[in-house]
């Protein structure tokens, strides 16, 4: 699970003409013949055993689905004994996948048999060495750690809900299952320094900076306590005195002591033992890791090798459509005087962050418009636009995106961000939108969620190619959807565009290839209009979570390209929608799986209009 950001792990564990909409349930499978409906049948029984067990290891994940049945623990995630279960449960469901015969499912199931399959073999491998040497002991980082993560959870604004007493009773239990994780992340990371396996000095700096700040908050700043600052009016006055108490002796008491304790191991022990370089190829079996790493993340077979040339590739190919809009706007410089007038005119800068908020909302109501034209579902979990946390924003991205849960009433929330607002610009505001909201993750992720026709696997887990993939995907659709019509927001397509082909480049650079900090934001600052604000941000996630920024050009790359096989595998008969639905009902898929869902579909379509000719 860990090596993955703690969101995309979530959404990971939890993560037509013939179309093929969702796998039938066990009840439905009975319109075939007996043997497949006993096929469908256990698989389906198997799907749902196993996702039980999962829960089971991994409690905090039902949450997010508004499964709150194991709302009160917080779990393990660290211990040999979590891995090795892991490690197990993926053998046993491996085994038991195949005593099923996939030639006997119904089309649609085989979706579902493919992609357990892969990721139980992923998880398989991932709790196995050499991976399970490595990121246990690299466990805390700037990007993902559960110290940010936990904080957003718990603060009343995140996927734990708080509206009435028992929710506020399994949020004290959860914390005291935190401060355990924390000191046994502690504890892991001392192994590390033995076995030469630690975190590069620069991510060790910036996890120093997190918990000095997490220390020093007042109780009535913390983000611990935003649950009391929201209490429910119907709790009654007894249960609102003990809870008001109970929140603030859990933060002064066993919070605040457990950020000090981990930020005094940090500064007195492993600051010294910290590395200077900033790869994992140079830890032991680093290499390996992280060839696991690009086939978790790209659910591919490509090399480091292939993928910093096809990163290479994209970067002069988009660096070509930049060129053109430069022409378009009558700028007579270098494009690097270009990316200067982009990153300190003020013209391009958000007058505050109202302004910004504002015009993300408009964005939005225009994207809403035009989506029918390329849509004919969409999600009924309502979207909402927010700044990202105070204490997250220094070290988050320019915006991201988190998941709603229809269950419990949560909507799906687009952050985005305005610290440094100096920094941030309006040029890429569309993209941005696109990406994030609709018809980005938003889409991709809530209509999964939705759809309960799906078994569980395909509602809740996931893989970074597909959901990444799809939301970068996403944001080539702007002129389809009527955007980008303003120059400069094409630039600002071009520019996130370029982000993703470049960190084809950089990941592989650092990771693989021995690569500097350094020499990776220049390249970054070279190839774009970043800030060096955001270039450094950029560079230290990938640092810190190797592997995981690969994800995104890959899928996006892969969806495109199957568009094009359909469109001229059908001709005039493609629909733009009905290609959609059939990237998007299924839930989130390897690419591999993807691929051969689209051929069956594709060839099911020529069958079918054969047939009415």
């Amino acid at each position: 699970m860990f090596g993955k950001p703690l969101l995309a792990a979530v959404m990971a564990w939890l993560l037509s003409a013939c179309a093929v909409v969702a796998p039938p349930s066990p009840q439905a499978a009975g319109a075939g013949s007996g043997a497949q409906d006993e096929a469908a049948t256990r698989l389906h029984r198997l799907l749902d055993a196993s996702d039980e067990a999962a829960l089971d290891r991994n409690p905090i994940w039902g949450i997010f689905r508004g499964d709150l049945r194991r709302a009160a623990q917080f779990g393990d995630y660290l211990s040999d004994a979590y891995i090795a279960a892991e490690r197990r449960a993926a053998d046993e469901d491996l085994a038991a996948l195949a005593l099923i015969a996939r030639d006997r499912l119904p089309v649609a199931d085989r979706v579902a048999y493919d992609t357990f399959s892969w990721s139980r073999l992923e998880a398989r491998e991932r709790n196995s060495p050499p991976a399970a040497m490595l990121w246990p002991r690299l466990v805390l980082n700037q990007i993902d750690g559960w110290h940010t993560f936990f904080a957003v959870f718990s603060s009343g604004k995140g996927a734990a809900p708080y509206r009435t007493v028992a929710d506020y009773d399994n949020g004290l239990a959860r914390i005291d299952g935190f401060v355990d994780y924390l000191d046994r992340a502690v504890a892991r990371m001392r192994e590390g320094i033995a076995m030469r396996i630690v975190q590069p000095r620069a991510i060790v700096d910036r996890l120093i900076v997190q918990f000095e700040r997490f220390a020093a908050q007042g109780i009535d700043d913390s983000p611990y306590y935003g649950p009391i600052r929201n209490l429910p009016i119907d709790i009654s006055a007894t249960d609102r005195e003990r809870l008001v108490l109970s929140y603030r002796a859990a933060i002064k008491d066993k919070l605040q002591p457990a950020f000090r304790r981990v930020r005094h191991f940090l500064v007195d022990e492993y600051h010294a033992a910290a590395r200077d370089s900033v790869g994992l190829s140079a830890l032991p079996d680093g290499a390996d890791y992280y060839d696991f790493l690009i086939r978790s993340n790209t659910t591919t077979l490509l090399t480091a090798r292939e993928i910093h040339q096809l990163g290479l590739s994209e970067v002069e190919r988009i660096g070509r459509g930049m060129h053109g809009v430069m022409r378009r706007v009558g700028f007579g410089g270098t494009r690097a005087e270009f990316f200067e007038r982009l990153r300190t005119d003020a013209a391009f800068r958000p007058t505050s962050a109202a302004a910004l908020s504002d015009g993300y909302r408009a964005i939005g109501r225009r994207v809403d418009a035009a989506m029918p034209r390329l849509f004919d579902v969409s999600p009924k979990t309502p979207l909402e636009i927010r700044p990202t946390p105070d204490f997250q924003a220094p070290t988050d991205a320019a915006a991201r995106y988190e998941n709603g849960s229809p269950d419990i009433g949560r909507p799906g929330v687009f952050y985005f961000n305005t610290h440094d607002l100096p920094s941030r610009s309006t040029w890429d505001m569309e993209t941005l939108y696109l990406h994030e909201a609709v018809p980005g993750h938003h889409f991709h992720g809530m209509l999964a969620i939705e759809n309960t026709a799906l078994p569980k696997l395909l509602r809740f887990d996931g893989n970074t190619a597909y959901f990444e993939g799809w939301a970068l995907y996403a944001e080539s659709l702007g002129p389809e959807l009527g955007l980008f019509g303003d120059p400069y927001q094409l630039f600002g397509h071009y520019d996130d565009e370029m982000l993703r082909a470049m960190r084809l480049v950089v990941d592989t650079g650092l990771h693989a290839f021995g690569w500097t900090r350094e020499q990776a934001i220049e390249y970054m600052l070279a190839n774009s209009a970043m800030s060096r604000t955001d270039a450094t941000a950029e560079v230290e996630r990938y640092i810190a979570i190797p592997g995981q920024a690969l994800a995104y050009k890959v899928g996006a790359l892969t969806i495109r390209r199957l568009r094009q096989k359909a469109e001229q595998a059908l001709g005039p008969r493609f629909d733009v929608r009905a290609f959609h639905d059939q990237v998007l009902m299924t839930g989130s898929i390897p690419m591999s799986v993807l691929e051969a869902k689209i051929d069956a579909w594709i060839a099911s379509s020529r069958a079918a209009s054969l047939q009415a000719n």
